[in-house]
């Protein structure tokens, strides 16, 4: 079953891999895929590829040798990235601190090969090991055990959810199918990465916004061309396509440009702040001005400027159809 796997993971194994083919020659290919934890499909793909790197020049000398036949695995004309690749101290360190703040994870099935992991990697880092102590991560929970177990199920045997999950954005409660992709943890907050059908598009789901997520008996089958996310500078991104709004914020409001992502931000002497950010949905940002009373104020474009004044209006009057003000 073909599942989506970004080229920097699958270059990071073939590095492992080939050091470790080398010291294995002729170790069966069942073996060689049940050890490296992947298909015999993927190892043989993965050789293919192999075959066909090596160093520059590209004559035959120069190009990693390859061989499966009869079901058993050769490696040679590799000997520059023959021996196992090294973490340095940093690498270490910080993976010492991952693999610690993963281990206090509740419910966690895999547990055991955390803490068998983590042993070897504090004996063998010494030094290291120690100055990790010193560095502390604090995760926030998932706010629902069931939620968690059913997710992790879903990524174990690769089939897809059914969630009921609570977009604050929109204020509202959907009903997807989702693909899942990977579990991940930033800014404090667990996500899950998927393909959502209902959408038709990569998502990320916060895990305590989720009321309800069911395993379901089809596999998951996500697009095989799905580009990397990177979340090193937070989970949101803007669609292009959403609405460009400038807004005016008075020095009492200046927060929302720390908080929300912007495409501009500019502080004036006064304190107040002029930002420009893309807007998906127009009540989520009629909720937002409502909140600040006055010191958020839309300046552009006019079509929302007049739909804020007239949610304004009808907020004031208690009209019933206008969103309450939070």
């Amino acid at each position: 079953m073909p599942t989506y796997e970004s080229a920097t993971s699958r270059v990071s194994r073939m590095l492992t891999m080939v050091p470790w083919l080398l010291h294995r020659q002729g170790i069966d290919l069942a073996t060689a895929a049940a050890e490296l934890g992947v298909s015999e499909t993927q190892v043989v793909d993965d050789l293919q590829v192999l075959f066909l790197c090596g160093l520059p020049g590209h004559y035959p000398d120069d190009l990693i040798e390859a061989s499966w036949e009869g079901g058993r695995v050769f490696v040679g004309n590799a000997d520059t990235i023959a021996r196992p690749l090294r973490l340095g101290r940093d690498e270490a360190l910080a993976l010492i601190v991952a693999l610690r703040a993963l281990a206090d994870t509740p419910g966690l099935a895999e547990r055991d090969a955390i803490d068998r992991a983590l042993g070897k990697l504090e004996g063998a880092a010494g030094e290291t090991a120690a100055a990790a102590a010193a560095v502390r991560v604090d995760l926030e929970q998932p706010a629902d055990d069931a939620v968690a177990a059913s997710v992790r199920r879903s990524l174990t045997e690769r089939r897809r959810l059914h969630l009921r999950y609570t977009s604050a954005s929109r204020d509202e409660t959907t009903e997807r199918d989702v693909d899942p992709l990977r579990v991940l943890s930033v800014d404090g907050r667990w996500y899950l990465e998927g393909w959502c059908h209902r959408a038709q598009g990569l998502r990320l789901f916060r895990l305590d916004r989720i009321e309800a997520a069911d395993v379901l008996e089809q596999p998951a089958t996500p697009p095989e061309d799905l580009p990397d996310r990177p979340v090193g500078t937070g989970v949101y991104r803007p669609d292009p396509q959403d609405q460009s709004v400038t807004l005016d914020l008075d020095p009492g409001s200046a927060w929302v440009a720390e908080q929300i992502p912007a495409e501009e931000v500019t502080p004036r002497e006064d304190g107040s702040v002029r930002m420009v950010l893309r807007v998906a949905d127009p009540r989520w940002l009629l909720r937002l001005v409502l909140r600040e009373g006055g010191g958020v104020r839309v300046v552009e474009p006019a079509s929302l400027v007049a739909a804020v004044r007239e949610g304004a209006r009808e907020a004031l009057a208690g009209n019933p159809s206008s969103p309450p003000a939070r």
